[in-house]
């Protein structure tokens, strides 16, 4: 029977779009999926988006969309960068999916049946873009001590995880099982967490605030917060309560993330998976963040690595390797494209690369491409064999630690003797003689083999690579199959089979083509490009602009949505049809302020439901620091008239 191996990555929230942070925890989740299927395990690998909030609420009301209809749009960058990526994940859950709504469901029904659910008021500071409540002391300046924004005090009912009541199970856990939170760091940091009273834990939002979200099945009038939502996708993608117990893919063996939610997973997911009567995960590795350039990523910067421009500019593999070979995992990481460009040339190009090269070249001069019989065997033999050996069991060992970037630097010393065992038994003046070719023969299958160990050793790394070395060398069984049994044992690969020499898997990246990516990203980061900073996927054709269908309309009738602070229901008159339009201007405009103005309506949109009321259109207005302003004309227009 195969072990069972579950990893995951946190689910990304989709009022974003996917960064190289993103793509560094997932890339980091597939090599490690990868290496486990390599070895026969049956490996479940979960990704996912959280699509619920107030943040996408708001940003769907100002796009005039249904939050539906935005999500739906928004989920789909994330799935394909990781298929661009390569990522082998098994599902991608979304939080708006009926099967994870029902487990949500199901899980606050049976805690609150259980007395471990209870309602109570509350009074604190809220920052609505973090979505968090914080105590006064927690302010910094008065400000959100996250992202240093302005906080609001709102009191109000909501219900209560009894968090609190698991403190010292938690802590016990926790120093009993070395290997649950990693790095060490990171453990240390969460009891240092745990010295202070563990509060209980707000869990849900009133309606009226927050419509957008899970409905409690206790208590309509509200919805589920993000902690009692988000983090139960890592066990609804495996059914039901009772399922979930017998899921043999629980508990994970890993959930990887960053590090800025360590304290949601290992101290809210993990007490609520107590409550529940399910055990913590195996391990919890938080991960560090990257810089660029010495620099926290920031849109006014113009630093934010944008990974498929990357993959655009260097391809997927060079992108996959130099993530998980640039920094241990688990520390926090410095992106340069001049470090990036390095590790082409020196790791890639000139080692890697020239490895497979050079045996495919004397394979095709000496024995017309075909991998030749062991004959004569010779001192150099036996130290090359122990290497391959002793990498093999040694990065094995430090998978399970996620150690990439030493699992990395294991296999690049296995390529180094490589190319040391052929330098040393130097074929070229062993093809000069009958003897010598005998012992040739050994030398250049040792050399063919030593690239196979090393197409497998990397395919969880860089699958694509890997399996261009195969072809090269002539082998039809795929990797998969092949597995991690096949290296345990030197000598699985054939004799006779036929190298096919292709395209050089890496060039070098000349000093002048490093040169001309360098200036691009100094003049990007700079801003003194002016219009040619703009990214080129964001400009639209004068014809996409043409479709748009601007008209003059006459607000008639304005009334406020009930249970929402922004909508306004609107009747407008276009002069040849009246038409209702529901407009996120209700903290900006009193209804009655607006009956009698011309606006600017969208007239070809397609019709979407804000709050269940239809809206048939969408008014043109500008946004400064919360301030909605509606846009209008210095001069009369007729109703119904085109705006160009």
């Amino acid at each position: 029977m195969n072990r069972k191996f579950y990893i995951t990555t946190p689910i990304y929230y989709v009022n974003d779009v996917p960064h190289i942070g993103h793509a560094y925890t997932t890339i980091a989740a597939d090599v490690a999926a990868r290496y486990r299927r390599l070895d026969g395990d049956d490996v479940f690998f979960l990704t996912g988006t959280d699509e619920h909030g107030q943040k996408v609420q708001q940003a769907a009301e100002q796009a005039g969309r249904s939050a539906q209809a935005y999500v739906d749009a928004l989920h789909k960058p994330f799935k394909d960068l990781w298929a661009r990526f390569n990522i082998s994940n098994t599902d991608f859950i979304r939080t708006t999916e009926e099967r994870h709504t029902r487990v949500v469901r199901e899980i606050l029904q049976a805690l609150h049946e259980k007395g471990e659910i209870y309602r109570d008021s509350y009074e604190g500071w809220y920052c609505m873009p973090d979505e968090r409540f914080w105590t006064e002391k927690d302010l910094v300046e008065g400000n959100c001590p996250e992202c240093g924004r302005k906080v609001e005090k709102i009191k109000e009912y909501n219900y209560f995880f009894k968090m609190s009541q698991y403190q010292e199970w938690l802590i016990d856990h926790i120093q009993k099982n070395e290997s649950f939170i990693l790095p060490a760091s990171r453990k240390n940091e969460i009891l240092g967490f745990l010295k202070k009273p563990l509060e209980d834990l707000c869990i849900s939002r009133p309606k009226e605030r927050l419509a957008w979200g899970i409905p409690l099945p206790f208590d309509e009038d509200y919805v589920t917060y993000v902690w009692f939502d988000a983090l139960i996708n890592y066990i609804s993608i495996h059914g039901s309560h009772d399922e979930i117990l017998k899921c043999d893919y629980w508990p994970a063996a890993h959930h990887l993330i960053g590090k800025d939610i360590l304290t949601t997973h290992a101290v809210y997911w993990s007490t609520m998976l107590k409550a529940i009567g399910i055990s913590p995960p195996l391990n919890i590795f938080a991960h560090g963040w990257w810089t660029v350039e010495g620099k926290k990523m920031s849109k006014s910067l113009r630093n934010v690595v944008e990974p498929n421009l990357l993959i655009d500019q260097f391809g997927v593999d060079v992108i996959r390797y130099f993530l998980m070979r640039e920094v241990p995992f688990g520390l926090d990481g410095d992106f340069s494209h001049k470090a990036l460009i390095g590790r082409v040339n020196s790791d890639l190009a000139n080692n890697l690369g020239n490895l497979l090269n050079r045996t495919l070249n004397m394979l095709g001069k000496y024995f017309e491409g075909r991998v030749p019989e062991i004959d004569v065997e010779g001192d150099e033999d036996a130290g090359l064999k122990g290497k391959s050996k002793e990498v093999v069991e040694q990065v094995n060992e430090l998978y399970d630690e996620l150690a990439y970037n030493r699992i990395l630097m294991k296999i690049w010393e296995l390529l180094d003797a490589s190319n040391q065992y052929i330098n040393s038994t130097a074929p070229w003046n062993l093809a000069k003689s009958d003897d010598g070719k005998k012992r040739l023969a050994t030398v250049l299958y040792n050399a063919a083999e030593a690239c196979r160990v090393i197409a497998i050793l990397i395919h969880p790394f860089m699958p694509d690579t890997s399996k261009k070395m195969m072809q090269q060398l002539g082998v039809e069984t795929p990797i998969e199959d092949q597995g991690l049994p096949s290296i345990r044992t030197w000598g699985w690969l054939s004799a006779s089979a036929q190298s096919k020499q292709g395209e050089q898997i890496f060039p070098r990246i000349e000093d002048k083509a490093a040169e001309k990516i360098l200036a691009t990203v100094e003049v990007k980061a700079s801003g003194d490009d002016g219009a040619a900073a703009v990214e080129e996927d964001n400009l639209i054709q004068i014809d996409d602009f043409m479709r748009l269908d601007l008209r003059v309309a006459l607000i008639l009738e304005a009334e406020k949505v009930k249970k929402s602070k922004k909508l306004i229901k609107l009747k407008v008159d276009l002069g040849h049809e009246q038409r209702q339009v529901v407009a996120g201007i209700a903290e900006s405009y009193e209804p009655e302020q607006l009956v009698g103005r011309k606006v600017i309506l969208v007239a070809n949109l397609k019709p979407a439901k804000l709050m269940g009321i239809e809206s048939q259109g969408m008014i043109l207005a500008g946004s400064d620091q919360g301030k909605v302003v509606l846009a209008g004309f210095d001069e009369e227009l007729e109703l119904g008239a085109r705006v160009k």
